[in-house]
Formats: structure tokens, C-alpha cells, sequence
């Protein structure tokens, strides 16, 4: 694994012919969750079942947070005390029609560190999937409908429907991509009902979105692991 900045943002590449992202195969970017630190992902890169070559990049969110672990990061801040609150009265939280403040300036960042993601690694979109784990996922599908690349496939580890009005028009642009999505039964910071409720909505838009439940909370379970390989594999490999 090696480290540079990319598009403005601060990475961990892996993969490749090089173990550090060297070569011209195919690109899987994974975007953290809020509050991980950086590297949080990068380990997946050693886990997964993906054909040789295959590049890992892990970019860094923008933000540091003044709390928590000393290197955790965000997309962009969350209210922690509702959370608990709606935790407290055993609320469900939705989130499927609200558009948190700093998306669009996480989004525009995104957008730019693609960009050059393309140039500097010569990646092919068709060859290249975007994806993350919670805040990250969320994030990963809000650029996906804002860009028009072809991209190969989707992956949604722990997210939930996020800004519907603002989805639902682009989602018909995307009819027929690949999505891998994952949830936990038990997830307490993202309930269950709001993933079903992103698989629902990709799924009536057309999207092609490989399901995959588990008994289990926050997380991203062995099992899941062992599936989200061949779903790579597939979406990188021409027919």
C-alpha cells in the first residue's frame, strides 16, 4: 500500500500488479464511513476474491472530527445527539428525504477526485466501481446519479435512501447498473427498513441491485466479504 493525494484528498492505494496500485487494471474505489479514520477499508483490498490486477483506491474524508478517535474523519457532520435521542425513544430513523448540509460540498469534492482518479490511473469508468460503507455509501450513490460516467457497478455496504427528491429524477439514467448492497437485521445507526427502502427504489428504477442481509448490526460481515468478491468480478469482466 502506498499513500498520495488525489483530486485534492488524501488516499491509500493498494492492489495492482504492485501492491500499491501500480499497472492498468480495473479500479474499486471505497469510500470510509463516519467517523473511521482513513484506513479504515484498506484491508479489504487483502480480503477480497478480485482478478489480478485489480486496483484499490481509499480516499480520505474531508473532514476531521474534534472528537472520537484522533485520526476519525467525515463526509460531512451528523447530528449525534438525535441520534440518540431517536435511539432513547426508539425511534426509527429515516433519512429518505433529507439532504444532509455538507453533501454538495462532499459531493463536488468527489466529483474532482474522480476526475483525476481517471487521468492519473488511466481507469477506465467501464472498468471501475464506486462504492462505500454508511456515510460512505451514501455519499458513493449520491455521486453516482450526479456523474454521467458509465461506471461498472455500485457497491452499498450499511447505507440507507438518502435525499430522495433529489435521487429519484436521476435514478432512470442508471437503469440496468450492477449494485451490491448489504445490511444488517440489527443495525442500530441505520435501521434496516431504510436499506430496504434504497433496494426498493433502485430496484423500481431498474437498477440490477444484488441483495445481501445478515443477522448482524454495523458491520461488514465475512459473509458479505465473500460475496461482494464475485460481484466485482463480474461487473469488471467483460462478457
Amino acid at each position: 500500500m502506498r499513500r498520495d493525494k488525489v483530486g485534492g484528498l488524501d488516499v491509500r492505494i493498494s492492489g495492482g500488479t504492485d501492491g500499491q496500485g501500480g499497472g492498468s487494471g480495473p479500479v474499486v474505489i471505497l469510500l470510509h464511513g463516519f467517523g473511521a479514520p482513513g484506513d479504515d477499508l484498506v484491508s479489504l483490498a487483502d480480503v477480497l476474491t478480485v482478478p489480478p490486477g485489480t486496483r484499490f483506491v481509499f480516499p480520505e474524508g474531508l473532514l476531521s472530527m474534534s472528537f472520537g478517535p484522533r485520526d476519525a474523519r467525515a463526509w460531512w457532520l451528523i447530528d449525534m445527539a438525535r441520534i440518540a435521542a431517536d435511539q432513547a425513544a426508539g425511534r426509527i430513523r429515516d433519512l429518505s428525504n433529507e439532504t444532509p448540509k455538507g453533501l454538495a460540498p462532499a459531493r463536488e469534492a468527489m466529483l474532482a477526485f474522480l476526475k483525476e482518479v481517471e487521468q492519473k490511473f488511466d481507469a477506465d469508468p467501464r472498468k471501475t466501481i464506486l462504492g462505500g460503507f454508511s456515510q460512505g455509501a451514501m455519499l458513493s450513490c449520491d455521486v453516482m446519479l450526479k456523474t454521467t460516467q458509465p461506471y461498472a457497478g455500485l457497491i452499498q455496504l450499511s447505507g440507507t435512501l438518502l435525499a430522495l427528491q433529489e435521487w429519484a429524477p436521476l435514478l432512470q439514467k442508471r437503469k440496468g447498473l450492477p449494485v451490491f448492497q448489504s445490511h444488517g437485521m440489527q443495525d442500530e445507526l441505520l435501521p434496516y427498513v431504510g436499506a430496504e427502502r434504497l433496494r426498493d427504489t433502485l430496484i423500481h428504477a431498474g437498477l440490477s441491485v444484488e441483495w445481501h442481509s445478515f443477522r448482524g448490526g454495523h458491520e461488514i460481515p465475512r459473509a458479505v466479504l465473500q460475496r461482494l468478491g464475485p460481484f466485482i468480478t463480474k461487473a469488471i469482466t467483460p462478457i
